[in-house]
This record gives structure tokens, C-alpha cells and sequence, in this order.
């Protein structure tokens, strides 16, 4: 296990090229005045096995960092990057020309993306040899980076650390989140974990995802902002390494684990205590909500008879307005939130509402 941590040497947005590749070349950047903390790095989860990491440090105006959740985010896939999709499309201080976000959830978090399994994004294997297989492996990774991370970042260890996911990202939260509970329990990793947020997740294989998905991950101009101007900022990216460029070969290793459903986990993970959210966007075709429903009607929980029976409370994410954005029925330690207008990427669909949940789940509302 290796770690050289690197802090970003000059401000960051003096890192990024003044042109991204596609713009004209009279093309001029208007770049945000405002800087936040943040830092990266890799660490060596197994042999030839590299995972990266990237964390931005909370920017409220009112409130330091260490007063604030710190969110991990996982993408879907497997194989779609977090540091790449989830930064620059859903929930990032930028967007993906370079602009401040108005719904970053930077306002109400600190946020780790994580570019996971191994071979995702920027991380990376050396030899076919070293991809995950299965969950099982996914959340072993992502023990040895956590340890490594909450040891060399001791101000987060008091935090309260959520987990949010999307699509298949959820599976792997779910994995992932069990295995942190038992590692806290033995004493192996020091953080203060509170929950998993679950997003139009793949728990159970109700309906289809496909590689398509994947490929839809790496969508071009997301592509070359990651393999230029952000390549050039971040400065530590082996040379022979691209971002996206080994996500197919994470899809395929973990294609016999694909189908298996995590329900028995869910259930793990509510007995145990630990705080699980399930959303949804309401014209996801991917991952539908009645999908969601279904197998949330399938655990074991002794609570759920309860929770079933609870009606939908509407959500606003403009409290001036009347229009509902939202549904949620929460008991005890399980909520679900059913979020209007949104397909299955929520915070790209739903900035305002993504954001009202995000601090909801965290209990900041």
C-alpha cells in the first residue's frame, strides 16, 4: 500500500489550459474568481492495482469544512468514472465547460470522488490480471484506499462520511458500505460513517443495463476534458495512462458478477443500524422507479411492514413554488425519495432537488 500525497502546488484554476480542445482558437475563458481546497492522489490498493482519488474540501461561506459531511460519490458502470462524470456532470464545482455550478453540492459538503473499481477513469492496472472480478473485491479495494485516507487525513475522521452512488455505483455502495461498518466495528479504519445513499441503483436485476451505458460514460467532450486540461492539472497521471481508457475491460471483469443481486446486503445494512436512502428519478427507463419499489418490497427487514405503509410526503425545491419536486416516505433508518422530471442521472435532471435531498440525507434540513 502506497501513498504520496500531492496538493495541488498553485491554484487550480490557474492549472487548467486556457482553451479546451474544440474551442476556437480566439476563444477567451471567463474563469471563476473563487478558489476552494483540494486535493489527489493515488493509492496502491494491490499489486499493480492503482486507484485514484480526488477530494474537494467543502466552500461554505458560513461554515468551516470540519462542520460539514464529507460525501463520497461512486459512479455506475461499472467502469463510469466518478472524478470525471459525477464532477464535471452532476455535482462538482464545474461544470464540464469550466463554469461554477450553482447546485454543486460544494455548499453543503466536502465531496471524494473516487474513480472505482480499479481501471476506472484515472485509476488503472498494470497486466489484465490485476481488474476486480466481483463486489467482493470492489469493496476490499476501497477498504485499503479509506484506511489510507481517513490515516492521512485525520481532520475527516470525526466527519460524518456518507456514501452516495448512482446506478450500478449503488450495488457497489451497498457492498462497500457493509464491509466499512465491519471494518469500523474491528478497528481497522477510523471514520465516523453514517450512511449510504442509494441512486437509481442496480441492486436487484429487475431491468437491463447494458455496455452501451458505459460507453455513454465516456462521451467525448467529457473525454477530452479530462484527458487535456484536466490531465495537465492533476500533473501525476502515468503517461502511458488514459482517463476511460481501460472501462471496457472493468465492464467485462465484472460481467459475471453483473446479474447478482445485493438485497441480503441492504438488509445487512439495516439491521447493523446504518442510515440507507434509496432514490430515483421519476423517467429513469434504465433503472425504473417501480424496479426500485419491487425489491425494496423484497427485504427482510422487520421493520418494512411500517415503512410500506406510510404515504408519499411531497418535497419542494423552491419553497415559493406550489409545484411538487419530489416524493419521500422515511421510517427509522430507511428513506426513499422519488424525485419528478428526472431520468437516471438525478443531480444532472435536478440540481435543486438533488441538493435539497443531499443535505435532507445528511441531515442538514
Amino acid at each position: 500500500m502506497e501513498l504520496a500525497l500531492r496538493r495541488s502546488p498553485v491554484p487550480r484554476w490557474l492549472l487548467l489550459l486556457p482553451l479546451l480542445l474544440g474551442l476556437n482558437a480566439g476563444a477567451v475563458i471567463d474563469w471563476p474568481t473563487e478558489e476552494g481546497k483540494e486535493v489527489w492522489d493515488y493509492v496502491t490498493v494491490r499489486k499493480d492495482a492503482y486507484m485514484f482519488w480526488w477530494l474537494y474540501y467543502a466552500t461554505n461561506s458560513c461554515k468551516n469544512f470540519s462542520e460539514l459531511p464529507l460525501v463520497m460519490w461512486l459512479q455506475g458502470g461499472p467502469g463510469g468514472s466518478s472524478t470525471g462524470f459525477g464532477n464535471f456532470e452532476e455535482i462538482g464545482p464545474l461544470d464540464s465547460d469550466l463554469k461554477p455550478r450553482k447546485t454543486t453540492w460544494l455548499q453543503a459538503a466536502s465531496l471524494l470522488f473516487v474513480d472505482n473499481p480499479v481501471g476506472t477513469g484515472f485509476s488503472y492496472v498494470n497486466g489484465s490480471g490485476a481488474y476486480a472480478k466481483d463486489l467482493a473485491m470492489v469493496a476490499s479495494d476501497m477498504m485499503v484506499l479509506l484506511k489510507t485516507f481517513f490515516s492521512c487525513h485525520k481532520e475527516f475522521q470525526t466527519v460524518p462520511f456518507y456514501i452516495f452512488s448512482e446506478s450500478y455505483g449503488g450495488k457497489m455502495a451497498a457492498g462497500i458500505g457493509l464491509e466499512l461498518y465491519k471494518a469500523i466495528q474491528r478497528g481497522t479504519i477510523k471514520c465516523n460513517f453514517a450512511g449510504v445513499a442509494l441512486g437509481d441503483s442496480w441492486i436487484s436485476p429487475v431491468v437491463c443495463l447494458c455496455q452501451r451505458h458505459v460507453r455513454h460514460l465516456q462521451r467525448d467532450a467529457l473525454s477530452q476534458l479530462m484527458n487535456g486540461p484536466i490531465r495537465k492539472k492533476l500533473k501525476i497521471i502515468p503517461e502511458d495512462q488514459s482517463w476511460g481508457g481501460q472501462a471496457t475491460n472493468v465492464f467485462v471483469n465484472m460481467e459475471e458478477d453483473f446479474m447478482k443481486p445485493v438485497i441480503s446486503i441492504v438488509d445487512e445494512l439495516l439491521e447493523a443500524g446504518i442510515n440507507v436512502t434509496v432514490y430515483n428519478g421519476q423517467l429513469d427507463l434504465i433503472v425504473d422507479t417501480m424496479g426500485q419499489e419491487a425489491w425494496v418490497r423484497k427485504l427482510k427487514w422487520p421493520e418494512l411492514p411500517k415503512f410500506s405503509q406510510l404515504k408519499w410526503k411531497a418535497l419542494y425545491s423552491d419553497p415559493k413554488s406550489l409545484e411538487t419536486s419530489a416524493f419521500v416516505k422515511s421510517y427509522k433508518n430507511l428513506a426513499f425519495y422519488w424525485i419528478l422530471k428526472a431520468g437516471h442521472m438525478v443531480p444532472s435532471d435536478q440540481g435543486d432537488m438533488a441538493l435539497k435531498m443531499m443535505r435532507l440525507v445528511t441531515q442538514q434540513e
